[in-house]
């Protein structure tokens, strides 16, 4: 019945059907098309805001050394690791001294012992390739020491453990991108004792059961 009647559509209405099945299609293809493109983009701009921030531009460009190019971004982050050092080394060694729980004491000695040794190698660094480096706890450390300085007791366990646990999550990203990126040897050997070395801070940060998760974003005070 069907095979008779489509032989008896005229050819302007078989030619009718047919335009409307290939629209049809090219307008399904087109939806399928864009709702990826919408998903993806919106995967980009994720990926984007969860991104390091990017690094202070010296104004120095990039370099030739015997070690391979030397950009902007790696002499940044020659320089902050040398700032961390600069005030977590004091932090763990009051965290050896005051810590009442033998997990804060630990964290302590990992901090002195692993930032003793990432300071002499960024130090290294920094003459090796001509990097000048700071000598002293930016602003914002010696205002988070002034914080531990002033806390007693159980206020500066967590206090200690919330600090610094923040500001290792913070630098972890920072670390992978410049092993990843740095085609300087002696950046990449800096990047990748730093990444064994803030792992380990972190998990043993962790360990005192005294960080609060909720408050390591930007958004929440650290002191809380």
């Amino acid at each position: 019945m069907r095979r008779r009647n489509t032989r008896g559509w005229s050819t302007a209405t078989r030619y009718s059907i047919a335009s409307a099945v290939v629209i049809t299609a090219l307008a399904l293809t087109l939806i399928a098309l864009l709702v990826p493109v919408d998903k993806f983009g919106s995967r980009a701009n994720a990926a984007t805001a969860a991104a390091p921030a990017p690094a202070d531009d010296d104004g120095l460009g990039t370099v030739s050394t015997a070690f391979g190019p030397l950009t902007a971004a790696d002499r940044d982050f020659v320089r902050k690791v040398r700032l961390a050092g600069l005030w977590e080394l004091p932090a763990g060694r009051q965290a050896q001294q005051r810590g009442s729980r033998p997990a804060i004491r630990t964290a302590g000695d990992h901090l002195v012992d692993g930032h003793t040794e990432l300071d002499r190698q960024a130090i290294q660094v920094g003459q090796a390739l001509g990097i000048d480096l700071p000598n002293q706890p930016s602003a914002q450390q010696q205002d988070w020491l002034g914080q531990m300085n002033r806390a007693k007791g159980d206020e500066y366990e967590r206090l200690f453990a919330q600090l610094l646990r923040r500001a290792h999550g913070k630098v972890f990203s920072l670390v992978a991108a410049i092993r990843n990126q740095t085609r300087n040897s002696m950046v990449r050997a800096l990047a990748t004792s730093a990444n064994s070395t803030v792992l380990d801070h972190i998990t043993v940060l962790e360990a005192t059961g005294l960080v609060d998760f909720d408050g390591l974003s930007d958004n929440v005070p650290p002191t809380k």
